[in-house]
């Protein structure tokens, strides 16, 4: 029951299922951690099948090229402003950034919601690996010139 300036609502009950694997991945998860959990209406019977997410903005040719997968956790420092963030690349090509509800359409746009100033989110995120989004979008041009 939910009471509002205009009365009481009942509402019905909210029954979250968790798969094994989900709880799995949230018991590995450091204290740190920020785990994405994406929730659905469903019925009684087999949960609906979804189909592939084709990656689309800045991010969609290094990805759609196998050089950046969805999942990838990004990371940068910047010692001096004593500033850090960490984003996860979504399989549509977006960006989730800790501490923010929605995801981000660019690089810049995450990096600049972590910032608070504009700024090449291309130089500045990093891959597991060490290499910034602009290294691989460079690795990519070299690719489709051989």
């Amino acid at each position: 029951m939910i009471i509002t300036a205009l009365g009481v609502l009942a509402v019905p009950t909210l029954s979250i299922h968790f798969e094994p694997e989900i709880l799995a991945h949230l018991a590995q998860a450091a204290a740190g951690d920020t785990v994405h959990v994406t929730l659905s209406l469903g019925a009684d019977s087999a949960p609906a099948q979804v189909g592939a997410v084709t990656p689309r903005g800045p991010l969609a040719e290094i990805m759609k090229a196998g050089l950046l997968a969805a999942g990838t956790a990004l990371a940068f420092r910047q010692p001096r402003a004593n500033r850090v963030g960490r984003a996860v690349v979504t399989p549509d090509g977006q960006l989730i950034v800790d501490g923010h509800p929605l995801p981000f359409p660019s690089p810049s746009k995450a990096a600049g919601a972590v910032t608070g100033n504009l700024i090449n989110g291309w130089t500045l995120w990093h891959d597991p690996d060490g290499r910034t989004l602009d290294d691989l979008r460079e690795e990519l041009k070299k690719r489709t010139t051989e």
